[in-house]
C-alpha cells in the first residue's frame, strides 16, 4: 500500500477510532469514579460492562421482531443501565463494603476480592446463558436503518462513511459524559461523592452517609458502563462472557493515561487510547516493513500502560491521587 493510499484512510481511522474511545471513556469513568472515592481499582467493572451488553441482546431478542428499532434501543439502554448499576451496586455491597467496614491495611485484600468478583461475574452470566439458551456466542441484530451512511447523502466528505450506530455511539456518549459531568459538579449527591473522595470520615461528621455516596457511585459507573455494553455490541455485534475483559483492562488503561481519579482525564485518556489502537492496527504493518501485522494493535495499550506506570503515573493530566487508607 502506497504512501497516498494510507493517507486517503487516515481520516476514516481517525473517526473510528473516536468511536472505539467513546466507549472505553465510558467504562474508564466507572475505574476512575470509585478509585477517586475508595482508592480502590474495581477490575470487576470489565463484567459488569459485559453484563451490560449480554442485557442488551436479551431486550433485542424478546422484542426485536417487527418492532421500532429506536425505542427497542432506548428500552436496552435503560435495562441495561438498571440491571449493570444494579449488579454493581450488589458487587460493592457484598464484596467490598465488608472488607471496608473490617479497615484492613492491605491493599492487596480488596484487589484479590475485585478478581475474585471478576471471574464469578463471567461464570454466572455463562451459567445463565447456557441454561437459558444453550449458547455463549451472542450476536447483536443487524438492523439496515442501523448500518445506513449518514454521510451519504452529503457526499462522503474525505471519503468517510459513518454508519447510523456510529452516530449513535457519539451522541449517547457525548450526552452520558456531560450529564455525569453536570452530575459531580452542580448537584448536591456530586457535592457529597467530592466529599466523600476528599475525606470519608469528616463526611460523615457533617451528616453525609459514606456508606450510601459509596452505594450511589457505584450504580452510577455500573449504569455507565451497562450504557457503554450496548454501544459496544452495536457497533462490534460480538459478545460472550469474556467480551469485558480486553475493553475493560483498556478501560482501566484510559483511566491511568488520563490520571485516574480525574473525570476529565479518563474521557481524555479513552478517547487518545481508541485512536491510537486504531492508528496501530491500521499502520503498524506498513511502519514495521510487514514485520508486525494489525494483531499486535492489542498490544499497544498495554505498553501503553507500562510506560506511563514507569515514566509518568499520575497520569498526563498530572493528578497527584491521594492514598485512601
Amino acid at each position: 500500500m502506497s504512501i497516498a493510499e494510507l493517507l486517503s484512510i487516515l481520516p476514516q481511522t481517525l473517526l473510528e477510532g473516536l468511536l472505539l474511545g467513546f466507549v472505553y471513556a465510558m467504562v474508564a469513568l466507572g475505574y476512575t469514579m470509585v478509585y477517586g472515592v475508595l482508592g480502590l481499582i474495581n477490575f470487576a467493572h470489565s463484567e459488569i460492562f459485559m453484563i451490560g451488553a449480554v442485557t442488551g441482546i436479551e431486550v433485542f431478542r424478546y422484542l426485536g421482531n417487527g418492532g421500532n428499532p429506536y425505542l427497542i434501543l432506548l428500552l436496552a439502554f435503560i435495562v441495561a443501565a438498571a440491571v449493570s448499576g444494579t449488579v454493581a451496586v450488589l458487587v460493592e455491597r457484598l464484596a467490598y463494603r465488608p472488607l471496608r467496614r473490617r479497615g484492613s491495611k492491605n491493599v492487596l485484600v480488596p484487589l484479590i476480592t475485585a478478581i475474585g468478583v471478576s471471574f464469578l461475574l463471567q461464570d454466572l452470566v455463562r451459567a445463565i446463558e447456557a441454561l437459558w439458551h444453550n449458547e455463549f456466542n451472542l450476536q447483536y441484530p443487524s438492523y439496515d436503518t442501523f448500518n445506513y451512511d449518514v454521510l451519504s447523502k452529503l457526499g462522503s466528505p474525505l471519503g468517510l462513511t459513518l454508519a447510523v450506530k456510529g452516530l449513535i455511539v457519539i451522541l449517547v456518549s457525548i450526552l452520558m459524559l456531560a450529564g455525569l459531568n453536570y452530575l459531580v459538579n452542580r448537584t448536591k449527591l456530586g457535592k457529597a461523592i467530592r466529599a466523600v473522595a476528599q475525606d470519608m470520615s469528616t463526611a460523615g461528621l457533617m451528616g453525609i452517609n459514606p456508606d450510601v455516596i459509596i452505594s450511589r457511585t457505584f450504580l452510577i459507573g455500573g449504569s455507565l458502563a451497562g450504557v457503554a455494553g450496548v454501544l459496544f455490541g452495536l457497533v462490534y455485534t460480538n459478545v460472550t462472557p469474556y467480551s469485558g475483559f480486553q475493553p475493560g483492562i483498556k478501560a482501566f488503561t484510559a483511566a491511568v493515561l488520563g490520571g485516574i481519579g480525574n473525570i476529565p482525564g479518563a474521557v481524555a485518556g479513552g478517547l487518545v487510547l481508541g485512536e491510537l489502537e486504531t492508528l496501530g492496527g491500521t499502520y503498524l504493518g506498513f511502519l514495521t516493513g510487514g514485520n508486525f501485522g494489525s494483531e499486535y494493535a492489542q498490544v499497544l495499550a498495554f505498553l501503553i500502560l507500562i510506560l506511563i506506570l514507569l515514566f509518568r503515573p499520575q497520569g498526563l493530566f498530572g493528578q497527584n491521587v491521594s492514598e485512601k487508607v
